[in-house]
C-alpha cells in the first residue's frame, strides 16, 4: 500500500497539487466561518462543504466544475433543512435519510454533475446527524455552507485553476440500458436495501452514532459499478477505518483536541484524502478515519469507546453493502468487465486511426483527447478487474488471466503514447504501409469486441520507423490478448 500512493506516477502532479489546492482551500474556508461568528458546528459544516466543493466536483470542463459547484447549495440547504428539521421525528428523519441516499446514487445516471450533487447532499443530511442539527442552527449552517463554498471556488477558479492549462478530461460514460437494465438504477434500489439494514442494525448497535453505518454503506457505493467491485471497495473501506482507528489511538486521543496540533494533523488528514484517493481506497479511508477522530477530540467526546463504535458502525454498513449486491439486483462483474474492455479496446483503434490520419497530414486530426479516453478506461477496467486480482479470490486461474489483460492493455497504451509522440513531430513521414498496419489492429479489435476472440497472430517485421514499430506493437498485443480473454473451456474471461 505505500508503493501504491508514494510511488504511483502523477503525470503533471495532478495529484499533488489537488492535494495542495484542497488544503488552500478548506484551511481559509473555516477561517472565514470563524470570523463570520460561527460555532465550532458552522465551522465543521463549512469545512466539510469546502472539501466536497473540491473533492466531489469533477465535470470535464472548468467551465462545467463552476456550474456544479454553484449548484452544490441548491442541492445541499433544502436537505440540510429536512435533516434539521426532523431531528425530533425518527420515522420521517429515517425514510427521507434513504430517499437521499436512492436519489442521490440515481443521479449519477446523469454524469459527473449529477454524482457531486447526490454525494454532496448525502452528506449535508449526514453532518446534521453528525452534529445532531437543530432548526434554530440553520440560519448559521446556511451561511458557513454558502460562505465556504465561495471560498473554496475563489481558490479553485481564482486563486490555483490548473486545471485551464490542461486538456479536457476524458470521463467515460456509465453503461447505458433502460429500466432496471440501467447500471445506476440498479444501483440506486442497491444503496437504498443496503442503507436501510444499515440504519436499522446501525441503531441496534447505537442509538446515537447509527449514521456513521449508513455513510460506510453509501460510500462502499460510491464509483463502483458491479458486485466484485463493491465488496473489494467494502473490504478496503473495513482495513482503512481499522489502520485509522489504530492511528487514532495513539493521535488523536492523546491530543484530547489540543487545538494547534490538532489543526495541523486535520491539514495533513485533508491532504492524505486528495493525494491517495485515486490510488488506494484504503488509504484514503484511513484519512478520513483520523480526520473524524481529530474533529471528535475538537467536539470533546473522542474516547476509546468512540473508536470502537465507529469499527462496529463500519462493519454494519460494509455488512449492508454486501447484502445487497448479492441479493438485490446483483450486477455481474464479469459482464461489467467485459464491456469496459471492450470499450478500451475501441478506443485503442480510434487512438491508432486519429494518429495515423495525422500523419497522413489531415489537419483537424488530434489523438491527444482520444489518450486521455483511453486512459480514464483502463483506470475503469483496473477497478472493475479489481476483485478477479484480489490476494483473496481463489480462482486461481482467472486471476492469472486477468492480469495478463491488464498487462497487455497497458502494451497497447504505451505503444499509443509512443505513437502519438511520434505523430505530434511536424517532420513525420507518412508511410504508405500505416494504413495497412491500421486496418490490421481495427481486425484484430473487431475479433476481440466482437465475442469470438480469433486474432491472426501478429507477425514480427523488422522495422526501423518509429510509426510502424508502435503499431507493431499494437497489433502483437492485441494478438495475445485474445488468449486471456478466453478460458480454457472457452467461455470468455470477461462474458455476460
Amino acid at each position: 500500500m505505500l508503493k501504491r500512493v508514494f510511488v504511483a506516477p502523477d503525470p503533471g502532479r495532478v495529484r499533488l497539487r489537488s492535494a495542495t489546492r484542497a488544503v488552500l482551500g478548506i484551511g481559509p474556508a473555516v477561517v472565514v466561518s470563524g470570523l463570520a461568528g460561527h460555532s465550532l458546528a458552522g465551522a465543521v459544516t463549512g469545512g466539510l462543504a469546502a472539501l466536497l466543493a473540491l473533492f466531489t466536483v469533477t465535470d470535464t470542463t472548468v467551465r462545467g466544475q463552476a456550474v456544479t459547484t454553484a449548484l452544490l447549495p441548491v442541492a445541499g440547504l433544502p436537505v440540510l433543512a429536512a435533516a434539521a428539521e426532523l431531528h425530533d421525528h425518527p420515522l420521517l428523519r429515517d425514510l427521507t435519510f434513504l430517499a437521499v441516499v436512492g436519489t442521490g446514487v440515481y443521479l449519477r445516471r446523469f454524469g459527473p454533475r449529477g454524482h457531486s450533487l447526490g454525494v454532496f447532499a448525502f452528506m449535508t443530511f449526514f453532518v446534521a446527524q453528525f452534529l445532531r442539527a437543530t432548526p434554530g442552527q440553520l440560519p448559521e449552517l446556511y451561511a458557513a455552507v454558502v460562505l465556504s463554498v465561495l471560498t473554496a471556488a475563489a481558490v479553485r477558479f481564482g486563486l490555483w485553476c490548473y486545471e485551464r492549462r490542461l486538456p479536457p478530461a476524458a470521463v467515460p460514460a456509465p453503461p447505458g440500458g433502460a429500466g432496471l437494465a440501467r447500471v445506476t438504477t440498479r444501483q440506486a434500489v442497491q444503496a437504498t436495501a443496503g442503507a436501510a439494514f444499515a440504519l436499522v442494525a446501525g441503531q441496534l448497535v447505537s442509538g446515537e452514532r447509527w449514521y456513521w453505518a449508513v455513510g460506510a454503506t453509501w460510500w462502499i457505493f460510491v464509483n463502483t459499478t458491479s458486485r466484485g467491485e463493491t465488496l473489494v471497495r467494502g473490504f478496503r473501506r473495513v482495513l482503512g477505518t481499522v489502520i485509522g482507528l489504530g492511528l487514532g489511538f495513539l493521535v488523536a486521543v492523546p491530543l484530547h483536541g489540543a487545538p494547534l496540533p490538532t489543526v495541523l494533523l486535520v491539514a495533513a488528514c485533508v491532504f492524505g484524502i486528495f493525494y491517495s484517493a485515486a490510488v488506494s481506497y484504503t488509504w484514503m479511508m484511513l484519512c478520513v478515519t483520523l480526520l473524524a477522530e481529530l474533529l471528535y477530540g475538537l467536539l470533546g467526546v473522542l474516547g476509546p469507546g468512540l473508536l470502537g463504535l465507529r469499527l462496529a458502525e463500519t462493519g454494519v454498513g460494509a455488512l449492508g453493502a454486501a447484502l445487497a449486491v448479492l441479493f438485490v439486483l446483483p450486477v455481474s462483474t464479469h459482464a461489467v468487465t467485459g464491456a469496459w474492455i471492450r470499450r478500451a479496446l475501441r478506443c485503442v483503434h480510434a487512438c491508432t486511426a486519429e494518429a495515423a490520419a495525422r500523419l497522413a497530414g489531415t489537419p483537424d486530426a488530434d489523438p491527444a483527447p482520444r489518450v486521455a479516453e483511453l486512459e480514464q478506461l483502463l483506470g475503469r477496467v483496473r477497478l472493475s478487474v479489481a476483485p478477479l486480482v484480489h490476494p483473496l479470490n481463489p480462482m486461481l486461474g482467472r486471476k492469472r488471466r486477468a492480469r495478463q489483460v491488464i498487462a497487455l492493455l497497458d502494451d497497447c497504451a504505451r505503444e499509443i503514447r509512443g505513437l502519438v509522440a511520434v505523430a505530434a513531430d511536424p517532420e513525420a513521414s507518412h508511410d504508405a504501409r500505416l494504413a495497412t498496419a491500421c486496418w490490421r489492429v481495427e481486425a484484430a479489435v473487431e475479433a476481440l469486441t466482437g465475442g469470438g476472440a480469433e486474432v491472426a497472430a501478429a507477425d514480427r517485421p523488422t522495422v526501423t520507423e518509429p510509426a510502424l514499430a508502435h503499431l507493431h506493437g499494437i497489433e502483437r498485443a492485441l494478438s495475445e490478448l485474445a488468449a486471456p480473454l478466453r478460458s480454457p473451456s472457452g467461455s470468455p474471461l470477461v462474458g455476460a
